[in-house]
Formats: structure tokens, C-alpha cells, sequence
């Protein structure tokens, strides 16, 4: 008899039947499924099955938790429905066929502009740097710039430019790269679709509304226009996605002998064809059309309301993703008009989160659990990443986020009032007036102060009214035990403890952004922020189970019996590997200190996952009384993260 006859009996009738399945497969703890009708599965009696810890729905996947047997429960499950589980790639694209269509043209958005932000924030700085040096007048009574008075920064303002004009001169190139990686087609045919578009044969696409004649190409009997898409966004996302249809189309059709050859010319020779005769010029228009829309309509005697109603309703749109589309029409402002009304109104709202943070990290400032949340949600919120404030404490109370809410439809009304652009996409944050417009500076000042006041007094005048006793840490010292010296050398010398298994910061579980972990589902445990790369043993024990075909995390039981999960970054399985090496194999013996898993943390970074690792006890064996010790800094192999009697 299998180990989980009935229960996988149970769960295959709960969630719908076979019929309902369209794709599963599974991680480290859970089982992955994308369902026909989501609804049929009946998640309370689902949840009361013996093995199952719990349930929830991400991504367009409903997930089952299961523990360190879900690879047993997995071969048990797909045996018995008699159905073929597929691969985490499989099961993600699946379940993109569950989302709206609004959510998959905002989730293709975000996926193409991804790669570009880092380049466009770099550029928005330089373009504010500049400015700075060589556009305003600071010396001789308002009438030369440092450029004018020092070859040195003369010679700077113009290398720089370098870089910026890379940047959102030849953002073509960069978008149809982007999509042709995306899509999964020849990427350097992208590269060179791109560089047709901004080639310097061409009219430059900047210069098109002053130039008095346009070069053509004359074919006899038709001609067309010799021009540029320098900064154009649309233009550049329809060529790029004609190329990528016509690559996959000669891919399908064309004999593989031939297929070197006939393939890459017959995709990209037409897609630059209809590029500069059809999708650009149309591409053109619809990118004016919308930058028409939203400069005039921010413009307009109702601009004040529709820049109150964005600044109120940003945060919120953070937190579904559909803020991915400002990016497009960020750009395409920026190509049309010579800058942005938009980023100085996502910047203000980064501002307003962070102040709602920071009066929460003063009401709290005597529980230091909700501290090791605040503090750091807080800065990099002024800083311009919001998620960590939104998610983590924010809207975890309600009533921050919605003070946050309001201080920034103050602040964008203030900055659309006062007509204050920025040179691009930039910091966001308190950073972001450095891509601000000189001449906007002040009215831009005023709606920062505007953003840091308004919500830092609304939430400190409701928290103190709404926080319980025990939210304001006030019926207590301390939650997390001392991280000193003494301590970690008593609770070294003995044998009843679990060392850390990375260098770094040392939180709680309540503290990681995934609620299978913070709800202590899978059992109790610590995380850690690292600051190294390598995952280490945390005492002499067995591996049980690795993630062998992802690396990303493993199972350990210790000599008394006890079981540990070590888990590497949050929803990493999605990375199939990449960037993950795992040192050991099921079965194998390993030793305190020892590799286990070694990772590269840019690389998860870069795909959108915090690299927090979580040290999980799934069973206590014949260990007691346990102590979770968080809140310090550690050294893997070597600091008592958990420690517990015999």
C-alpha cells in the first residue's frame, strides 16, 4: 500500500477530479497545480486532509502544501489520476491561461520593461546630473553654469551625454531585445531589427517635428520616409513582436537543413521591411496619441483631479502589478515632450508609503520584531522600493497604507498643479528629485514636504488610537534574544543548538514575504538575510531530500531525530537551477560547516526573488523546548540560531 493511498484518494475528489487538472507539478513543499475551474476545488476540506498543511492561489496556481514528502506524495498522486505532471516552466505558462487578459498584457509589459529599468534610472540620473552642471547658471550673478567656468566639467557635461544618449536615443534597441529574450526567439536578430530603427542613415526621430525636408528611399514607384524611432516605445514593441511571429512561423514551416540559413533572412529582412513601412509610422502615431492624451489631459483644468486620483490610487496599483504600464508611457512622454508628468508623481507616492512606515516604526519603537520590518521597509521605501513597506507593514494594518494614500494624492496635485516634470524614469523615493527639471525644483520640494508630513501625522494620530499594547511592544522588553558575545560562546559549547547555515541577518519567520513560511505552516524556524553565497550545515546530520533538479533547497535530520527544511530565496524554484549548485546528494553524511548549496545572489535578484533563506524545523525528533534566536548577526557554521534541550 502507498504511503498516501487515501489521502491522495482525497485530494484528487476535493480538488475537482482529473478532469479539472490541467497541468501539476511540485516544489521543496508543495504541490502545484493549474486548474480548468479553480472553483471546484474545495479548499476547506482540502485543508482538513491529514498530510496537507495548507492551501493558497498564486500566479494562477493552486498550491497545496505538503512538506519534505511532497516529491513521495507527488509520484503517489500523478500514478493514481493516471496524468503526466509537467515541468515548473509548463505549469507557469498553464497558468497564465487562468489570468485575465488585462493581467497578461500588464504581466507581458512588466516582463519586457524588467531588463530596461536598471539602464533607464541610470540614464535619468545622468540627464539630471547634467543638467545640473551645465544648465543652470550658479555663478557670475545667474549667467554661466559650472560647465562654463571649468574646462573640467565642460569635458564631463559632454562625455555624459554618451551614456544618455545610449540610453533613450537608442531605447529601440534595447526594447526589442528585450522582447525577442522574452519570447524566446534569436536575440541578436532583435539587436538588429533595433539598430535599424535608430540607424544614423536615418532622419534622426527627435528632429522630425523641426526638419524642414525628410529624406526618402525612392523605389520609383512609391517611396518611404527615411526615419528614426530614436525613443519611441510602441513603434519599437510592434516591430519587435512582427520579427518574433515571423521567426517562430519560418521556424515551424522550414526544413531544419535549411533552417540556419532560411529562417533568420526570411524573419528579419521582412520584419525591417514592414518595421519602417507599417507598424513604425502606426506605432508612431498610437505613441502620440497616448502621451497626447495623458500630457493634455494632467494638463487641463481637471489635471489637478486626474493627478489626485493617480496619487490616491498608485500604491494600490503597486500591489496588483498593472504599474508596469507607466514605464511605456513614461518613455513615450519623455520621446514626445522632452521629459515626464508622471515619475515625479510615482516618486511623491514612494515618499508618502515611506512616511506612513516611519510613523509606525516610531509607535513601535519598543517591539523589535516590528522593528526588524520597519526599519528597513522604511528606507528602502525613500529609496523607491515600495513593496517591502506595501506588503510588510502597510497594508498589514490597513490604515498606514490609505494615510500613505492620501498623501500622495496631495502631493501629486501639488506637482501637476505646478506643471513639475522630470528629465525620465529615475530613483524614486527622496533621490528622485535629481531627475527632476531645475525649474521644478521648489514646487517639487513643497510636494515631498507635503508627502513626509501629511502621512507621518495621519498615521501616528490613528496608530495611537488603533495599535493594541501589544503591537506598540509595550507589554514587553524584547522578543528576540541578545545577540552577545557571552551568549553565542555559552551556546557554543554544547551540543544543543543548530548553527547558522549562512552568514548575515538573522530574522523571523513572521518577517519573510511568503505566507507559507511566515504563518509557520511548514513548523517553526528562523531566516536569514545573507551576505554570502554558500549554505552550509547547521550540525552533523543526513540528507533526506534535496531539490535536485532546481538545487534550491534540502532536507536534513540531525542524530536526535530532529528535521530541518533549508530553503534558498523565496519562489527560486521558478529559476530551474539557474544560478543554484547543489554540493550533496540524498542519503549522504555530512558534517557541521560543511557546503551544501552553493547560490549566486544577482542572479535571483535579477528574476525577482528576495534571496531571504528560511532554516525550517519540520520535526522536533527528541529535542525540547526549542528557542528561535533572531535579531543578530551571524556567522554560518559557527552562531546558535536555534537551540533546544536534550
Amino acid at each position: 500500500m502507498a504511503k498516501y493511498d487515501n489521502e491522495v484518494k482525497q485530494l484528487l475528489t476535493l480538488i475537482g477530479g482529473k478532469e479539472n487538472i490541467q497541468a501539476v507539478t511540485h516544489c521543496m513543499t508543495r504541490m502545484r497545480f493549474v486548474l480548468v475551474d479553480p472553483s471546484k476545488a474545495n479548499e476547506k476540506e482540502i485543508e482538513n486532509i491529514s498530510c496537507v498543511k495548507g492551501t493558497f492561489t498564486q500566479a494562477g496556481q493552486y498550491q497545496v502544501i505538503i512538506g519534505n514528502d511532497v516529491g513521495i506524495f507527488y509520484n503517489e498522486f500523478t500514478q493514481y489520476a493516471g496524468i503526466e505532471g509537467v515541468s515548473k516552466d509548463a505549469a507557469k505558462a498553464a497558468a497564465k491561461t487562468n489570468q485575465k487578459p488585462i493581467q497578461k498584457v500588464m504581466g507581458a509589459l512588466g516582463e519586457i520593461f524588467a531588463p530596461l529599468i536598471p539602464a533607464l534610472i541610470c540614464g535619468g540620473l545622468i540627464l539630471g546630473f547634467r543638467n545640473v552642471i551645465g544648465e543652470i547658471n550658479f555663478f557670475n550673478n545667474g549667467t554661466q553654469s559650472l560647465a562654463d567656468i571649468s574646462q573640467f566639467w565642460a569635458g564631463m557635461y559632454s562625455f555624459l551625454w554618451l551614456i544618455g544618449e545610449a540610453v533613450f536615443h537608442l531605447l529601440p534597441v534595447g526594447i526589442v531585445w528585450s522582447i525577442t529574450k522574452k519570447m524566446g526567439t534569436t536575440q541578436i536578430l532583435g539587436i538588429v531589427l533595433g539598430l535599424t530603427l535608430v540607424s544614423p542613415q536615418l532622419l534622426n526621430g527627435f528632429s522630425v517635428a523641426t526638419a524642414e525636408t525628410i529624406p526618402v528611399w525612392d523605389f520609383g514607384f512609391f517611396q518611404v520616409q527615411m526615419i528614426g524611432y530614436q525613443g519611441q516605445v510602441i513603434a519599437a514593441m510592434l516591430a519587435g513582436f512582427v520579427l518574433v511571429y515571423l521567426e517562430k512561423f519560418f521556424k515551424k514551416h522550414c526544413p531544419e537543413v535549411i533552417s540556419m540559413i532560411v529562417v533568420p533572412f526570411c524573419s528579419l529582412v521582412p520584419a525591417v521591411i514592414i518595421a519602417h513601412t507599417i507598424v513604425g509610422p502606426i506605432g508612431w502615431k498610437i505613441g502620440d496619441a497616448i502621451a497626447s492624451v495623458v500630457y493634455n489631459g494632467l494638463m487641463s483644468n481637471f489635471g489637478w483631479l486626474f493627478a489626485g486620483v493617480f496619487g490616491l490610487l498608485y500604491a494600490p496599483v503597486v500591489m496588483t502589478g498593472l504599474h508596469h504600464m507607466t514605464n511605456a508611457i513614461d518613455s513615450q512622454l519623455v520621446s514626445a515632450y522632452g521629459g515626464t508628468i508622471l515619475w515625479p508623481m510615482i516618486a511623491i507616492s514612494n515618499i508618502a508609503q515611506g512616511s506612513s512606515v516611519l510613523a509606525m516604526s516610531i509607535l513601535q519603537k519598543k517591539n523589535e520584531r516590528a522593528q526588524q520590518v520597519n526599519v528597513p521597509a522604511c528606507i528602502s521605501c525613500y529609496l523607491g522600493v515600495t513593496e517591502p513597506a506595501l506588503f510588510g507593514v502597510n497594508m498589514k494594518f490597513g490604515f498606514p497604507l490609505i494615510c500613505g494614500m492620501i498623501g500622495s494624492a496631495i502631493g501629486a496635485m501639488i506637482c501637476v498643479g505646478s506643471g513639475v516634470q522630470a528629465f525620465s524614469i529615475g530613483v524614486g523615493g527622496l533621490p528622485g528629485i535629481l531627475s527632476i527639471k531645475p525649474e521644478f525644483y521648489l514646487p517639487f520640494l513643497l510636494a515631498m514636504v507635503v508627502a513626509i508630513v501629511v502621512p507621518f501625522a495621519l498615521t501616528f494620530i490613528v496608530g495611537s488610537r488603533k495599535l493594541s499594547v501589544e503591537d506598540r511592544g509595550l507589554d514587553h522588553e524584547t522578543i528576540a534574544a541578545p545577540a552577545d558575545d557571552t551568549h553565542a560562546a555559552a551556546a557554543d559549547e554544547t551540543d544543543t543548538d543548530v548553527k547558522a547555515i549562512l552568514s548575515g541577518k538573522v530574522i523571523p519567520l513572521d518577517d519573510v514575504p511568503d505566507d507559507v513560511f511566515s504563518q509557520h505552516i511548514m513548523g517553526d524556524g528562523v531566516a536569514i538575510e545573507p551576505t554570502d553565497n554558500v549554505v552550509v550545515a547547521p550540525a552533523n546530520a543526513d540528507v533526506g531530500v534535496v531539490m535536485a533538479d532546481s538545487g534550491h533547497a534540502c532536507g536534513l535530520v540531525l542524530d536526535n531525530g530532529m528535521e530541518l527544511l533549508i530553503h534558498v530565496g523565496i519562489d527560486t524554484v521558478d529559476m530551474n537551477g539557474d544560478g543554484f549548485n547543489l554540493m550533496i546528494k540524498e542519503g549522504e553524511r555530512v558534517r557541521k560547516g560543511q557546503p551544501l548549496i552553493k547560490f549566486d545572489p544577482e542572479k535571483i535578484k535579477k528574476a525577482g526573488h528576495p534571496t531571504t533563506t528560511m532554516l525550517i524545523v519540520t520535526g522536533e525528533g527528541e529535542a525540547k523546548n526549542l528557542q528561535y534566536h533572531t535579531g543578530m548577526d551571524a556567522k554560518a557554521g559557527e552562531t546558535p540560531v536555534i537551540t533546544f534541550e536534550k
